[in-house]
């Protein structure tokens, strides 16, 4: 499968963006889906997962409250809708498919199968 991210930007702390992940292929549902971040000079992280049916989601302790996972099985696309941003939110966001037959949280870089390029997320003080 092919990811393709979109929707970064710029913006100011309190505000909101949302980012886009549409995915190639016609097993869509059939993947797990996450999003991680990586910042300058830091390691990726995990922000949030999506299971494939959608029914269940996990959150990093950072982004809870303030960040939405969801998709969108009919149009191949998962989203994270982030509203309340800080400018520790400030990084290059990158979606990943887990092909595993059972959604276990996703939280791990390595769960992950086919990862997106990545599209970058600038929140100014």
């Amino acid at each position: 499968v092919q990811l393709q991210a979109s929707g970064g930007g710029l913006v100011q702390a309190g505000g909101s963006l949302r980012l886009s992940c549409a995915a190639s292929g016609r097993t869509f549902s059939s993947y797990h889906m996450g999003w991680f971040r990586q910042a300058p000079g830091k390691e990726r992280e995990f922000v949030a997962s999506i299971s494939g049916n959608g029914y269940i989601t996990t959150y990093a302790d950072s982004v809870k409250g303030r960040f939405t996972i969801s998709r969108d099985n009919a149009k191949n696309t998962v989203f994270l809708q982030m509203n309340s941003l800080k400018p520790e939110d400030t990084a290059v966001y990158y979606c990943a498919a887990d092909k595993a037959p059972y959604y276990t949280g996703g939280t791990y870089l390595s769960n992950y199968d086919y990862w997106g390029q990545g599209t970058r997320v600038t929140v100014s003080s």
